[in-house]
C-alpha cells in the first residue's frame, strides 16, 4: 500500500528519538510530591498550556482524514465548529474557577460536592472516557503499515514511545513531548498543503474535483446528524484533559486565555487538515478505506524525506493525545481508586500509586486495543452513553444554583448511563426501519438526566445529609 525510502525512515526514527529524549528531560526528583508529578507543580505558564492543549485534542487524526473524504466540509461543521464554542464557553465559565479549586481531578471537585459514593461512580465513567487504546491502535496500525511489522509488537512500541518517559517525568513529561510534537503537526500538514497546491492546484481544482455536497458547511446531512455531531461536542465540559490542564495552570488567567488562545490554533489546525482532506477525495476519489486518505495522498504527491516528515506529524498528532490520555487513565487510577483507600496516604504515595496506575493503564489498554478492533466505535460509544450522567453535576460543582444533592446527584448518574445504553440496544433491535432510528442515545441520556437534574433542583430546599 505504502513504500518508504530510507532517508524516509531516518526521518521517523530521528523523530521518535527525540521524543524520547525529551520525554527523559525532566529531573529525577520531580516526582517527589505530587503536585510536581501530577500537576508540573501547578506552575504551566501560558505558551506550554496553549501547546499542549492544541497538540492533545487531535488523536484521532486518521478518522478526521476519512470524516472529511466522505463527507468533505460537513466535518468541520461537526467535528470543529461546536467544539470551539463550547471550549470558549468552557474558558469564560469554568477555567478560572477550575483553577481556584486546586484539586487534582473532576471526582476530587464531585466528591466535595456530592459525596464519596458520587465520585466513586465518576471515577468509573472517567477511567473508561479516558481509555488510550483507540490511540495506542492507531499508533500501532501505522507502524506496522511502514515498518511491515505485526499489531502485537507494534502495540509494546507504541506502549514505549509514549508511556516509558512518564514514570520518571509524569505531567512535565507530557508537556515536553506534547510542545515538540505541537511543531511537527503543523509543519506535516503546511508542508503537504503547500504541494498539493502546486501540484494540483487551488480552489478551481477542488471545485472541478469534488462532489458538490463536500463544498457545503451541512453537505446533505439531515438537521439530526447536525444536531447529534453538537450535543455531542458537551463533551468539552466533561473532558479530564481541560480540568487537568486548568489545574495545572500557573493562574486561572493563563487557563481562561490559553482556552481561548488554542481555540484559534484549532481552527488553524482544522483549515490544514481538513484541506488535506478534500485534496485526498479529489486526487484519489475511489478509496476502498478513506481511513488512510492522509496515508494514500501523502504516497501520491511526497517525495522521500518529506514523506517522512509528513507520517511524523501523524504520529505526533497521535502521540501527544495517546501519552495524555495514558497519563491521565493512571492519574485515575491513582488518586481516584487507590488513594481513598488508605487515609494515612501521603503525597508521595500518590505518586507512587499513579506509576501503579500507568502500568495497570498499560496493562489493561494493550489486550483491549489487541482484541476489540472496532475500539474506535466503541471509544464513541462509551462517551455518548457516559457524559449524560456527570456533564449537568460537573457543571454544579461550580455553579451552586445548578447543584443536586447527593442522591439525586448518584440517581442522575445511574439513571443517565441507563437511559442512554437502554436506547442504544432498544434502537439497534426495533427501530432499524423507523424514524425514531436518527435519536442517538446521547439525546436519550441527557433527557433523563435533565429531568432527574431539574427535579433535584426543585427538592434543593430540603435540608441535606452531610457529605460523606
Amino acid at each position: 500500500m505504502v513504500s518508504f525510502s530510507t532517508v524516509d525512515i531516518i526521518v521517523l526514527v530521528v523523530f521518535f528519538a527525540i521524543v524520547l529524549f525529551i520525554g527523559f528531560i525532566p529531573k529525577s526528583n520531580s516526582g517527589n510530591q505530587s503536585e510536581e508529578y501530577l500537576l508540573s507543580g501547578r506552575k504551566v505558564g501560558l505558551i506550554l498550556f496553549i501547546l499542549t492543549n492544541v497538540a492533545t485534542w487531535y488523536g484521532g487524526i486518521l478518522g478526521v482524514g476519512e470524516f472529511t473524504y466522505r463527507y468533505g466540509l460537513v466535518s468541520w461543521f461537526t467535528q470543529g465548529f461546536p467544539y470551539y464554542v463550547f471550549a470558549i464557553l468552557f474558558a469564560l465559565f469554568f477555567a478560572k474557577k477550575i483553577r481556584q479549586a486546586s484539586l487534582y481531578t473532576i471526582p476530587d471537585k464531585l466528591k466535595e460536592t456530592y459525596g464519596k459514593k458520587v465520585a466513586i461512580a465518576a471515577s468509573v465513567i472517567i477511567f473508561l472516557l479516558v481509555s488510550p487504546a483507540p490511540y495506542l491502535l492507531m499508533i500501532a496500525n501505522l507502524l506496522s503499515l511502514i515498518f511491515n511489522i505485526a499489531l502485537f509488537p507494534s502495540l509494546l512500541i507504541g506502549v514505549l514511545l509514549s508511556a516509558v518517559y512518564l514514570f520518571k517525568g509524569g505531567y512535565k513529561s507530557d508537556l515536553f513531548t506534547d510542545a515538540f510534537e505541537f511543531f511537527v503537526m503543523f509543519l506535516g500538514f503546511i508542508i503537504i498543503i503547500y504541494i498539493a497546491n502546486q501540484s494540483f492546484g487551488g480552489v478551481d481544482y477542488l471545485e472541478k474535483n469534488l462532489p458538490g455536497s463536500h463544498l457545503k458547511l451541512t453537505g446533505n446531512t439531515s438537521v439530526a446528524f447536525i444536531t447529534v455531531w453538537f450535543l455531542i461536542a458537551l463533551w468539552t465540559f466533561t473532558d479530564p484533559g481541560f480540568h487537568q490542564r486548568c489545574y495545572a495552570a500557573k493562574t486561572g488567567n493563563v487557563a481562561r486565555n490559553g482556552i481561548i488562545i488554542s481555540v484559534l490554533l484549532w481552527a488553524v489546525f482544522d483549515f490544514l487538515t481538513t484541506t488535506t482532506g478534500l485534496y485526498a477525495r479529489a486526487a484519489l476519489p475511489n478509496l476502498n478505506n478513506p481511513i488512510y486518505a492522509f496515508p494514500l495522498l501523502a504516497e501520491k504527491l511526497l517525495g522521500p524525506g518529506i514523506k517522512g516528515i509528513f507520517y511524523a506529524a501523524l504520529f505526533a498528532t497521535i502521540l501527544s493525545t495517546l501519552n495524555s490520555y495514558i497519563f491521565l487513565s493512571a492519574t485515575t487510577f491513582g488518586r481516584d481508586f487507590l488513594f481513598p483507600l488508605k487515609p494515612e496516604s501521603n503525597e508521595k504515595d500518590l505518586t507512587n500509586y499513579t506509576r501503579l496506575g500507568l502500568v495497570v493503564t498499560i496493562i489493561i489498554s494493550v489486550p483491549i486495543a489487541y482484541y476489540v478492533k472496532s475500539i474506535i466505535q466503541l471509544w464513541y460509544l462509551i462517551g455518548s452513553i457516559c457524559i449524560p450522567g456527570i456533564i449537568l453535576l460537573i457543571i454544579g460543582t461550580y455553579y451552586p444554583k445548578m447543584k443536586v444533592n447527593k442522591s439525586f446527584a448518584l440517581a442522575e448518574i445511574i439513571v443517565g448511563i441507563v437511559g442512554s445504553a437502554g436506547w442504544f440496544f432498544i434502537r439497534a433491535n426495533f427501530f432499524e426501519n423507523s424514524s425514531l432510528n436518527v435519536i442517538e442515545p446521547m439525546i436519550v441520556g441527557l433527557f433523563f438526566s435533565f429531568g432527574i437534574h431539574i427535579a433535584g433542583i426543585i427538592n434543593r430546599q430540603k435540608p441535606e445529609q452531610a457529605v460523606n
